[in-house]
């Protein structure tokens, strides 16, 4: 689950306009460094006053001695062995810079390799009120997202079993009630395993719920929020957390069992995971999957958000209704059990969870991507790590939590780590690469210098991209139009420049610009342009989770902030002239005198409308207050009041030869004041067309 979306709402909205903040070429240097020089790992700042770290080493590793490099200048070859002692220095240091920077409360982290747990430990406060350290094989983290792979498991489990086939339409193995409508019944279960499935990705209002109450069974979940088919089955990856619970109640068709205890039987109980659950903590309810035992809800993380006040805490994510996509909670003791099984091809300590079939594919793609692009191995992420190195696994984000779980095989690696705080996002996503680039990677030049042929084409990709990964229809798709945009430039040294949610990542070619292969300038990320006719149509990042294409004309905040602006001076402009125009100018016919009066009425829609979504800016940071509480009595009478306004443009439009020709006995409008109407009934259409375009002229949907 991916809620960085919702961060950017507050710029875009208080303008209608999302502007982007523009890098300074000078901010990057040309000159590389050496990767060591540019970050040195030893070195910790101050930890954040409002949670001192407590770590709670479970290792008692003395330390060692610094290992020397090999001749490709990397500290370890691939058949060595990682040394504990050196390996927990590294991190001590890594998450205790990386936790102050980001202003993280806790974070758990397991390190395991060739079979054993090399590292287990906490850092930071599960809760802070009272104070509760971390504890690694206690303190229960929400893990969001890898929480799928647990359900791919259990779908290739019936594979394997020959109770379900990857190239049948999923509507096969679904209870009628929920299966699929139309041509969205052709999707099948590999499309669901690799995110082709076609559907937009809507989350506002019903993803994330903080009250128990309104958490329903999987079942109706599935049919209540059924989002629309938007593109073809198997074209594009497109993230959908919709498709994975398709997936999971595929998966428990049959059985006579929920999704919860299925996982149970199937996984945690033979594996010896106690402390890992899909189960969440409320009241038990009938209907519902029984609740998180209270000796798991005791330990379970609380949530934080980063204020200027300090650690906020946040209200319980309650994920069940969509339990398959990311609901469960685990510790990272019971992570590294789960890491040592997948590692070990589906078994571990005398128990086999998946067979050879299974293994296999979580390890091979569903279909190719570009070097250093992720690809979908029935439904884990592979991933390309420094060095050269190839891994696997999952990233994981609900609205408090961030974690990551990645397994390098043939380093007999896996790295899990979860923390407790909305801005954990740089602490949890970099560790696993960090350690592979520390001690298997040769040094590495950053920041990576400009390219002259860049620089010459930069016309080819320079334009604002729109993700595939959200809604398209109704007032989420509008915010999702004005947030979930990239903004791609190039500087005049040759880097390419990807502006997203406030902030500007560069990148510079791999190869030939004109090809379209690109790699981060500070580190490993890749992107793939797709090019038609020597003009960039689309790219993919490095995770493969969405696919940004070029918008239109219409689809661009750009153009929809221009005609905002002019729509709000017409209608300022309307209502200083009512109040200044002189009196002996108001004997006008009856027809000029109603669509001044339209107009006018108009004008004070369109600025109200303004006002409500700049409120719901205002306070729109607060991711919990968007997600939960959308759309909101702001965004429904911002959005119809812009409807009525919209609506009476056509009465202003049919008044439009009566104005101009005035009446035989009464005509007072001078000519500028005709052109003036005029080009408010112009500027006033043209707002209204692209705003019903684009979804912001429907109240009653969210």
């Amino acid at each position: 689950m991916n809620p960085s979306l919702f961060k950017a709402v507050l710029a875009a909205l208080a303008l209608l306009v999302a502007p982007a903040a523009g890098a300074q070429e000078a901010a990057l240097p040309e000159a590389p460094v050496p990767y060591a020089q540019a970050r040195p790992a030893a070195k910790a700042p101050p930890r954040p006053s409002a949670a001192p770290a407590a770590p709670r080493v479970q290792t008692g590793l003395a330390a060692a001695p610094a290992l020397p490099r090999h001749a490709n200048g990397a500290r370890l070859a691939a058949g060595q062995a990682l040394d504990p002692a050196e390996l927990e220095a590294f991190v001590d240091g890594w998450m205790t810079d990386a936790m102050a920077r980001e202003h993280v409360a806790g974070a758990s982290v397991a390190v395991v390799q060739n079979g054993q747990v090399i590292l287990k430990k906490g850092y930071g406060f599960a809760d802070l009120s009272p104070r509760r350290p971390v504890d690694p094989d206690r303190s229960l983290f929400r893990i969001g997202s890898i929480s799928k792979t647990f359900t791919w498991i259990l779908v290739m489990q019936g594979v394997e079993a020959g109770r379900l086939r990857l190239d049948r339409p999923v509507n096969l193995y679904l209870p009628e009630r929920v299966r699929l409508t139309g041509k969205a019944g052709r999707v099948t279960v590999a499309n669901l395993l690799d995110h082709t499935g076609g559907f937009e990705d809507r989350a506002l209002g019903q993803l994330f719920e903080n009250d128990p109450r309104r958490v329903r069974p999987l079942d109706l979940y599935l049919r209540q929020e059924r989002p629309d088919r938007v593109r073809a089955a198997g074209r594009v990856s497109s993230y959908s957390n919709y498709g994975a619970a398709l997936a999971g109640a595929a998966a428990t068709f049959g059985s006579g069992k929920t999704f919860e205890r299925l996982a149970e039987d199937e996984i945690f109980v033979p594996l010896g995971m106690r402390h890992t659950t899909f189960r969440e903590p409320r009241e038990a309810r009938r209907g519902l999957p029984a609740p998180m035992p209270e000796t798991l809800s005791a330990q379970a993380a609380q949530g934080y958000g980063w204020r200027a006040a300090g650690f906020m805490p946040d209200d319980y994510e309650y994920i069940g209704q969509i339990a398959p996509a990311g609901s469960a909670s685990s510790t990272a003791g019971d992570m590294s059990r789960y890491m040592l099984m997948l590692l070990g091809n589906g078994a571990w300590n005398g128990v086999t969870i998946y067979g050879p079939q299974a293994a296999r594919a979580f390890r091979t793609p569903l279909r190719a991507t570009p070097e250093g692009i992720n690809g979908w191995a029935h439904g884990f992420m592979t991933m390309d790590l420094p060095g050269g190195r190839r891994g696997y696994g999952h990233l994981g984000a609900t609205l408090a939590f961030m974690s990551n779980m990645t397994l390098v095989p043939d380093l007999g690696l896996g790295v899990f780590v979860t923390t407790n705080t909305e801005t954990g996002r740089d602490v949890a996503g970099p560790l696993p690469a960090a350690i592979v680039r520390h001690f298997y990677a040769p040094p590495a030049p950053f920041p990576r210098a400009g390219t002259r042929d860049l620089a010459e084409a930069g016309d080819i990709f320079a334009g604002h991209y729109l993700t595939t990964r959200r809604a398209y229809g109704g007032l989420e798709g509008f915010v999702g139009l004005l947030v979930g945009g990239a903004e791609v430039s190039v500087t005049r040294g040759g880097r390419l420049l990807v502006t997203r949610d406030g902030q500007t990542k560069a990148y510079t070619p791999e190869g030939p610009a004109s090809q379209g292969r690109f790699i981060a300038a500070d580190d490993d990320e890749r992107l793939a342009f797709h090019i038609e006719d020597g003009r960039a149509t689309s790219f993919r990042g490095w995770s493969n989770t969405e696919t940004l294409v070029r918008s239109g004309v219409t689809e661009r905040p750009a153009t929809l902030g221009a005609v905002a602006a002019l729509t709000g001076l017409a209608a300022i402009a309307t209502l200083v002239g009512l109040i200044l125009r002189n009196r002996r100018e108001l004997r006008q016919n009856q027809i000029q005198a109603r669509a001044a009066l339209v107009q006018n009425i108009q004008a004070g829609l369109w600025i109200a409308a303004f006002v409500l979504f700049g409120a719901f800016g205002a306070g729109a940071a607060d991711i919990q207050r968007v997600m939960y509480g959308w759309p909101g009595p702001l965004v429904i009478t911002a959005s119809a009041s812009a409807l009525v306004a919209a609506a009476l443009t056509l009465v202003t439009i049919a008044a439009l030869p009566a104005i101009w020709q005035g009446g035989r006995r009464v005509d007072s409008w001078t000519a500028t004041r005709k052109l003036f109407f005029t080009a408010t009934v112009v500027v006033y259409t043209a707002f209204s067309v692209l705003l019903a375009l684009n979804g912001a002229l429907e109240p009653w949907s969210r």
